[in-house]
């Protein structure tokens, strides 16, 4: 690109010149008019699939000439490997003929209600488990080998090699983390199971229970409603009376449950312990969740129904066609009714609102805690651990960008000035006035090529684009606006989501040769 790649090496031409609009020669126009006869992008590629197909066939056709088949090592080695292919490919098949069938008891109860419920209670937990599921149905097709023409593409195989790593990494990451909290969480089972109780006790006696009796009286100094506000609260005190005695004789499930969710994060790893917990403190809390969604309830009709009634005394009326308020003549009966019933609902709004805002903020508080667990299972499966893995080892397998360093010969020293580059051509002032100073006695100036890396917030961010869309403002405005309305606030960001793996139902004989060829595959790589 004329302009924009130019770098003078004549002594005559200084780099103020670069800084000028330069005019365009009569054949750079001709040049830019002529159809381009090649795309250099393609021609890279090219190149970089013939260079890779070549070293796999000299790997296929010269690779075994250096090792004497017939040597006794090396017949040792084909028949271990052989071995352990078998061992694999057998404990492989095994587990996937339990999965299927557990998998065809599960569809068999599908039609029941009971299945519908456990399935809305325990949703995350479902989730997870589907995708440990997948991830295991689905290893022998990630790593088998898919042929010599794949293998000549270095993009393709550049893509393959990153996600089938990620996938294990991230699989053998959560599994690690899972085994140490499972065992921490399994020999202090009972200490956690108390600190949990006394944690519920607290919860429910100072703040929930002390909470209604406070808002049946005068909070904080306003005057409410006595009535309503007795009948609210003496309705909220019974439902919290009843969920507690409920859970005070479930109380010896407490230890069982926690094993349950140590030996989850041992077989399916932390992702799936957390999942749990989130599903069996949604469970734990149900009695506020009815509550607040009950109090929203009747704030939302309440507010609704005080701003059409404003409406009506503004002549205006809500046309749901076109969105928009149009004017309205009302009756003087109609008037009559509005003004009747926009008294009460107004002057019982400070006492609705007491208890939706307690409630709320109740129910928004376990929803955080939830959120932030939600937060912590996505970037353990969102984390691209061996892209870190590489970075830490090998930075230039990520580069982020050029830039020049201008150095400057003269007759009997050499200077040097560095300067960082956004594009091709495009000079950090700081390194223009390098360049200008070092150059006044020049004969020569040379610009070497470097590259720049990317850093490790920038090598990650890209796969934390969930968690950026659903944190975002746009999302707390929708909160904001639905604890306003009284509109649900959301008790997830949604980030759990299933495997997107159709589950196969495949033989066992034909699924154990393709673990038993992805195995030997490995060793071919």
């Amino acid at each position: 690109m004329f302009g924009v790649l130019h770098y003078s090496l004549n002594s005559q031409n200084s780099p103020d010149e670069l800084r000028n609009p330069i005019r365009k020669p009569k054949w750079v126009e001709d040049l830019q008019q002529k159809q381009p006869c090649f795309d250099l992008d393609a021609v890279i590629m090219a190149i970089n699939c013939v260079s890779s197909a070549k070293s796999c066939l000299e790997r296929h056709l010269h690779g075994r000439r250096s090792i004497v088949p017939y040597s006794l090592l090396w017949m040792m080695t084909i028949f271990s490997w052989k071995l352990f292919a078998v061992l694999v490919a057998s404990l492989s098949t095994f587990l996937c003929i339990i999965l299927q069938s557990i998998h065809f008891l599960l569809s068999c109860v599908s039609q029941l209600c009971i299945y519908d419920t456990l399935a809305n209670l325990f949703c995350n937990t479902w989730r997870i488990i589907e995708i440990r599921c997948c991830q295991f149905l689905y290893w022998p097709i990630f790593l088998r080998n898919c042929g010599l023409r794949s293998q000549s593409c270095v993009e393709y195989a550049e893509k393959m090699a990153l996600h089938r790593h990620s996938m294990w990494s991230s699989l053998v990451v959560d599994a690690l983390l899972g085994n140490l909290f499972g065992i921490a969480l399994w020999s202090q089972a009972k200490p956690a199971c108390l600190l949990v109780s006394n944690l519920m006790d607290d919860v429910t006696n100072h703040l929930l229970r002390t909470g209604c009796v406070w808002l049946m009286g005068n909070p904080a100094g306003f005057k409410l409603n006595t009535e309503l506000a007795g009948v609210l609260g003496i309705v909220s005190l019974d439902t919290i009376q009843i969920w507690s005695t409920l859970w005070s004789f479930m109380g010896f499930l407490f230890i069982p449950i926690s094993k349950i969710i140590a030996l989850f994060g041992i077989v399916f790893g932390l992702s799936a312990a957390a999942a749990l917990i989130i599903d069996m403190i949604s469970l734990i809390t149900k009695h506020v969740f009815v509550l607040h969604w009950s109090l929203s309830l009747i704030y939302s009709r309440q507010i609704q129904a005080i701003a059409a009634l404003w409406r009506l005394f503004r002549g205006r009326k809500w046309n749901p066609l076109r969105e928009r308020l149009d004017s309205y003549d009302y009756t003087v009966e109609q008037h009559v009714i509005g003004t009747l019933l926009f008294t009460p609902l107004l002057l019982l709004l400070p006492t609705i609102s007491s208890f939706y805002t307690f409630f709320t903020i109740m129910n928004s508080a376990i929803s955080f805690i939830c959120v932030v667990i939600e937060v912590c299972i996505f970037v353990i499966h969102a984390t691209p651990y061996n892209k870190i893995f590489l970075w830490l080892v090998k930075k230039r397998r990520f580069p982020a960008g050029i830039w020049f360093e201008f150095v400057t010969c003269q007759h009997n020293a050499v200077a040097s000035g560095t300067g960082p580059v956004d594009s091709i051509g495009s000079v950090s002032r700081k390194s223009r006035k390098t360049r200008e100073s070092s150059t006044r006695r020049s004969t020569i100036l040379v610009s070497l090529l470097h590259s720049n890396y990317l850093n490790l917030g920038e090598l990650v961010q890209s796969n934390y684009g969930d968690i950026h869309s659903a944190i975002s403002r746009s999302s707390f405005v929708s909160s904001a606006y639905g604890v306003l309305t009284g509109g649900r606030i959301p008790s997830a960001l949604g980030t759990i989501r299933s495997s997107g793996l159709p589950w196969f139902v495949i033989p066992c004989k034909q699924y154990w040769y393709i673990c038993y060829e992805a195995v030997l595959a490995c060793r071919e790589n």
